[in-house]
């Protein structure tokens, strides 16, 4: 029986992420890379972008690297494609940038709240 979730559609996602990950024999780095060029072919937004930048992170990776990869692709896939995607990947940079701004922002004023109080 199905259960029921806030999120199905995020969770189905989840889900099929971690069993892609789990079946494929990839290294981390050459997961990512390969993920980040299936996305330009897509021309996908920059939301799916945004899901592979802590990955991306925990690989460590560069953007030369992710620039070499949209050079790559570029003869297969399009100039239209890979510019859109640079535009989506730099926007999904400034998202995870400004979200860790943020939270980084609420621990700050959460320990200035804990000091007043103490």
């Amino acid at each position: 029986m199905a259960t029921a979730s806030d999120a199905p559609v995020l969770d189905t996602i989840a889900a099929m992420t971690i069993d892609s990950i789990e079946r494929c024999g990839m290294d981390d780095h050459t997961l990512i890379l390969t993920r980040i060029a299936a996305l330009v072919a897509m021309d996908a937004p920059a939301v799916s972008y945004l899901a592979h930048v802590d990955p991306a992170m925990k690989a460590r990776m560069t953007i030369e690297q992710v620039q070499d990869v949209l050079v790559a692709i570029a003869p297969v896939v399009g100039t239209a494609r890979v510019m859109s995607a640079a535009g989506h990947i730099a926007e999904a940079f400034g998202f995870a940038i400004a979200l860790a701004d943020s939270e980084a922002a609420s621990i700050a004023q959460a320990e200035a709240q804990s000091r007043h109080k103490s």
